[in-house]
Formats: C-alpha cells, structure tokens, sequence
C-alpha cells in the first residue's frame, strides 16, 4: 500500500430518484450559452429530450455537437474542441457515455490555440479548465464523470492513450436512472463490466489504499447485487440507480488508486481493432484475474467476505475461486463475448497485441504481478482459443 494517496472528486454530485430535475437549481443564472456534448445514436433516440427541455428552462442558448465518434482519435476529439471553441459557450453538458464523456471534458481544458490535444498527450499537465462541466452519463460502466482521466486513440501507434489532469474533474455530475432506460442490453452489459473491472482492479491494485478500497468494494457490492435486473429489465430503474452509483464509485477508485494488467491489455483490442472497451475488458479480466490470483489472495477473500452472502467459514482458495466464478457467471449470464475469435483476431496478430500491451507501463506498474512480454503473450494466446 501507498505511504500516501490522495482522493480527487467532481465539485457536486447529485444522484437518485428525480435527480435530471436539479438541472435548472445548479444553472439558472449562472451560465449563457450551453454546449451540449452527445453523439448521433443518444441525440437520435431521444434520451437526451428531457435533459433539453431542463436546460431550456434556464434561459440559456444552446448548442449541440452530436458528431462525436465512438472511442475517439486525438485527432478526432481535436476536431469537437475546436468547434467548441468557436462556439463561444460558457458551459459544457456531455450526455452519453465514456466517449462523449471524455471529449467533453478534453475540451474544457483544450478550447485554446496555445495546446492542442496531442500536446496534451505527451503534457497533460498543462491543460487548465476554460469552461465549466455538467455530466450526465446515460451508460453505467465507464466512470467518467468521476474521473480526471480522458482516453483517445492515438492513431499511429494503434493505441488507446490516457490524458490525466485534475483540471478535467467535472464541475457538476448528475445520477439519473432514467437516462439509462432505452440503453440496448449489449451495451448496459458490457460497460458495466467495464465497472466491475475498475472496480476490482483498483482493489487488486499496488496503489490500493483506504480511500480508493472503500469505494472499489462498495462498487463490487452494488454491481454483484444489481448488474443482471439492471441490464436485462429496461424497467428496473432502482437497479439501474444503483448501477449508475456503482459505476461513480469505481471511477473514484480509479482516481485514488488505478487499474491493473487487465485495462493495459485491453487498451491494444481497442486500438488497434476497435473492440468496444467494455466488451475487451470483459474478454481480459478474468484471465488476468487468473494470472494475478497468487498475489491477490487476501483481496479476493474479502471481497467474498463483503459480497458473497455464504458462509464466511471456508479456506481463502475457496472464497477466491468463487469470486471468480461468479464473474464467470455474470459475463456468460449477460451473452458478453469471453474469446477474441468472433473479432477475426487470431495467432498472426499476436506479436502486434504483446508490442501495444506492454507499452502500457502507467497500467502494467500497478498489477501485482509482474507482467512480462511472455505472460502478456500467453494471456492474448488464452483468449484467442
């Protein structure tokens, strides 16, 4: 564990029942002019009406960029900020997922001629905030809206990076089921595997600590409880609250901790063949569950002794096989892909994936087990059975 660590919060956070109708209390007066941050699929659906009609309340002119690109280039995410820049808005509001999530808060800290985002890339120290943010995910999985961190994909390197600076932490953060209700199941499912791996990464993780464990095991608890009714029932709006408040909680893990082997060699399937990032995580965690189970024996036994509701007198070998077999059971449960053959992926990408995964130092440095170029190997090669 850390000698020190560190917690890193968006400034409000409203969540709950009703929670979208706080929207004209947190802007009315304050702001002029709204950028709305969404993409074509959320702006086509109708989810993002309501909100709309909220923001419409508060005597603001509003403005919507809905061409954001699902899992962005930095050159893509380029394109947005700039727009954004010339739109003159005080106020940003990203409605949608991870994505449209991140490029919101690139640009926040972006809308300047004096860096752009590749700059930001190498530097993200040097971003500093230029207009306010509202978030309002309409996925429970990516945690974005609790973190500093944006991720894009840098094109050449076939390899999706994270930019990191406090200055990206939102300004105001709003939790409200019903956003999540026409979410199709494919997508509830993966993304909240997505939390489930932040989750349980960061509490496997050498940067665990109090804070970040507190949040990482009250996200596992939720998300054991409530993933399956909240991605299969588009009614069960309690479930998906709680999903949406799991989801917040392993973001703030990420922020006081990090994730581990299984995000660092996910980050190349996206890369490099555009797998959805939930759908990459889900396909590596429990293999590097698995690998990383020796080191991690003591965390899987307390996460059985938290979330398992059995019997408490059994051997730490045991509580930790049921850990990982009721993840097991929750991806098969969901119909979330578990082998990278249906992506035409196969032994001849091999030597590419170990290249891109081992690159990911900043999420290789916190597995608990080392991780060599012949480990990451045999963890591609396990998924491509």
């Amino acid at each position: 564990m850390p000698e020190q660590y560190m917690l890193l919060m968006p400034h409000k956070v409203i969540g709950g029942s009703n929670a979208l109708e706080q929207i004209e209390g947190l802007l009315k007066g304050k702001y002029k002019k709204a950028a709305v941050f969404t993409d074509k699929g959320i702006h086509n659906s109708g989810i993002i009406d309501y909100p709309l009609e909220l923001l419409g309340l508060c005597n603001l002119e509003i403005i919507i960029f809905d061409e954001l690109p699902t899992e962005p280039s930095c050159d893509e995410a380029q394109k947005v900020v700039d727009d954004f820049r010339r739109s003159g808005a005080d106020l940003i509001v990203g409605i949608g997922g991870g994505s449209v999530m991140d490029v919101a808060k690139l640009a926040s800290i972006a809308a300047t001629d004096t860096y752009g985002v590749r700059d930001l890339l190498d530097k993200p120290f040097i971003g500093r905030k230029f207009a306010d943010v509202l978030l309002i995910p309409t996925t429970a999985g990516t945690g974005s809206e609790a973190t500093p961190n944006s991720i894009v994909t840098v094109p050449e390197k076939n390899l999706k990076v994270g930019i990191v600076n406090a200055e990206m932490l939102a300004d105001m953060v709003i939790l409200d089921g019903r956003m999540l209700k026409n979410l199709p199941q494919q997508i509830a499912a993966s993304t909240g595997i997505d939390a489930l791996a932040h989750a349980i990464e960061c509490y496997t993780s050498n940067k665990a600590n109090p804070i970040s464990n507190m949040f990482a095991m009250e996200a596992l608890k939720l998300i054991f409880d409530n993933i399956i009714p909240a991605c299969e029932d588009p009614g069960a709006v309690k479930e998906k609250n709680s999903m949406l408040l799991a989801a917040f909680y392993a973001g703030a893990a990420i922020t006081a901790s990090g994730t581990t082997a299984v995000h660092a060699l996910s980050y190349p399937l996206g890369g490099r063949y555009h797998i959805p990032h939930g759908i990459s995580n889900a396909i590596m965690l429990l293999p590097v569950l698995k690998f990383n189970r020796p080191s991690c024996l003591k965390e899987l036994e307390e996460i059985y002794d938290t979330v398992s509701k059995r019997n408490l007198n059994v051997r730490q070998e045991e509580k930790a096989e049921w850990v990982l077999n009721k993840i097991s059971e929750i991806i098969r449960t969901l119909k979330i892909p578990s082998s990278l053959r249906s992506f035409g992926i196969n032994t001849g990408d091999l030597e590419a994936l170990v290249q891109d995964g081992m690159q990911v130092k900043r999420l290789l440095n916190n597995n608990k087990t080392t991780v060599t170029a012949e480990d990451a190997r045999k963890l591609y090669l396990e998924v491509m059975q």
